[in-house]
């Protein structure tokens, strides 16, 4: 693909309009971008994984284009879900939120989802959000009811523009996160401010003491670090409605130049094809997955879908994501290590042509499907020619300077091969061997097996083959194979590595 200006490159699925549009910042050269972050009750799970790492992709990609990008992602950090469960725990609500929000940030660097540019608390920011109501209400779109604060849906005609969604359809409030008030004028009508219940924390207002509803928050935070008029909101698509329809007609109504260019939503984690969810009790915590799989092998796993699409959970993909990750890995180091002795020199030939063409193809299907609303399952699926080249190349070569076009080629395809990774989030922090380390010590953990007692069955299938026992080296090849473990005889000894769990 051509170089161009960085708006030209890029089609993002606009929720709004239903379609991929060019993206075209409103000011050349940055992007400004929100995304609605967690109300911290408890540990994150993978459906929070799902959003972040999807919407950590765009951050990364957008800057890969040379963009400056002002990355908003806030914590809900007082609500009904808090209050509720703090109550239950005993513990003062700010405290169980700012505990959960400092897991939630540990989940996400093991997720290496970059930082944000702010990450505001709701209960920092009370002053905008009781300055957005009074405007609100200063328009004619709220009204209170002995404390509390509605937006009156009847007021603004544009609501439910975003979703879609006919107005007899609403659940009151919407969410679950309110009852019936038949106080209201209209069942659809929604707070903007709760007032004080005994027991509860609470904020002096001009409609006296209370906190604020769970809508608003996001409207006026997103408004105070990015302007009236800013380029992507983002988030799970269950915020469709009511949480971003409300935001959309809380910004416009507070002030009608408020303008978002697009809004970008994500799909659901599925278990068995039925959405998981706390309610149901069939969803995993981020920390449930990574005690039995590598951080990167979840990342992995979440990008191999494509973002808007649902992803179905089940153990085997994991496993795949996983045995994936390992070669990709075990490539990258086995090509150091090759590597690692010719890194300073000079070299006089140029990469032969059939892999400079394999590079150019694979940047360029690179950018083609990352341009094309982030396509990153395609991406990953075209990672597998490059990989299976160096391996290729790393055969032939025996280590020696007069090799400087094999030299050269593992030089070449490496860096490639990095850069997109770095682009993804999948580059680890730490070397190579040390994740592999990892990765073999959770395969280890899954298979039930310390490496002693690995190590072991190892020394009896050698012994087995050496007495020319063949079927139970066989058998132990098989049983090891079953829990995850593949055995490579080399010359000289058998090694071990990760492998998918086999089902004979």
């Amino acid at each position: 693909m051509a170089d161009t200006e960085p708006e030209g490159k890029l089609l993002l699925f606009n929720s709004m309009t239903k379609q991929k549009e060019k993206f075209k910042p409103i000011v050349e050269g940055k992007v400004s971008m929100y995304v609605c972050g967690v109300t911290p009750y408890d540990l994150s799970h993978i459906g929070h994984a799902r959003a972040y790492v999807a919407f950590d992709v765009l951050h990364r990609y957008l800057r890969h284009l040379g963009y400056g990008v002002t990355y908003v992602r806030n914590f809900t950090d007082i609500d009904d879900k808090i209050i509720k469960r703090a109550n239950e725990a005993g513990e003062d609500p700010l405290q169980l939120s700012k505990r959960f929000s400092d897991e939630f940030l540990v989940d996400m660097a093991m997720l290496q989802c970059s930082t944000p540019t702010h990450e505001p608390r709701v209960t920092d920011h009370m002053d905008q959000i009781k300055d957005m109501i009074s405007k609100i209400m200063e328009n004619g779109h709220a009204y209170t009811v002995e404390g509390d604060v509605y937006f009156s849906v009847d007021s603004f005609p544009d609501y439910c523009r975003l979703s879609g969604r006919k107005l007899d359809d609403n659940m009151a409030g919407g969410g679950g996160r309110v009852t019936v008030d038949t106080r209201k004028k209209n069942p659809a009508d929604f707070a903007l401010w709760k007032s004080a219940k005994p027991g509860e924390p609470s904020w002096e207002s001009p409609w006296g003491p209370g906190r604020p509803g769970w809508h608003i928050e996001c409207s006026a935070m997103s408004a105070h670090y990015l302007g009236l008029k800013f380029d992507i909101h983002g988030g799970g698509k269950d915020l469709v409605f009511p949480h971003h329809e409300n935001e959309l007609a809380q910004s416009r109504a507070a002030n009608p130049d408020s303008c978002i260019n697009c809004w970008m939503h994500n799909g659901f984690v599925n278990k068995d094809n039925q959405k998981m969810s706390k309610s149901d009790n069939n969803f995993f915590t981020i920390r449930d997955i990574i005690a039995n799989y590598h951080p990167l092998a979840l990342r992995f796993f979440l990008m191999r879908t494509h973002y808007r699409a649902d992803v179905n959970y089940s153990d085997r993909a994991l496993d795949n994501a996983s045995d994936r990750v390992f070669y990709i890995y075990q490539t990258l180091q086995d090509c150091e290590v090759a590597l690692s002795q010719f890194r300073e020199g000079t070299y006089k030939v140029l990469v032969p042509d059939d892999v400079r063409e394999l590079i150019k193809k694979f940047h360029n299907s690179f950018v083609e499907s990352m341009s094309d609303d982030l396509h990153t399952t395609a991406v990953l699926d075209d990672l597998i020619e490059p990989l299976k080249t160096i391996n290729g190349t790393l055969k032939k070569f025996k280590g020696k300077k007069q090799q400087q076009a094999l030299i050269v080629s593992l030089l070449a395809l490496e860096k490639e091969v990095k850069e997109v990774l770095g682009i993804l989030g999948l580059l680890p922090a730490s070397s190579f061997a040390e994740v592999l380390t990892q990765l073999k010590d959770i395969a280890l953990k899954r298979a039930g097996l310390t490496e002693e007692e690995l190590l072991k069955k190892i020394e009896e299938r050698t012994l087995a083959r050496k007495n020319k026992q063949y079927e139970v080296s066989d058998c132990i090849r098989k049983e090891l194979t079953a829990v995850g473990i593949a055995l490579m005889d080399e010359p000289g000894s058998t090694i071990w590595r990760p492998c998918e769990p086999s089902d004979e």
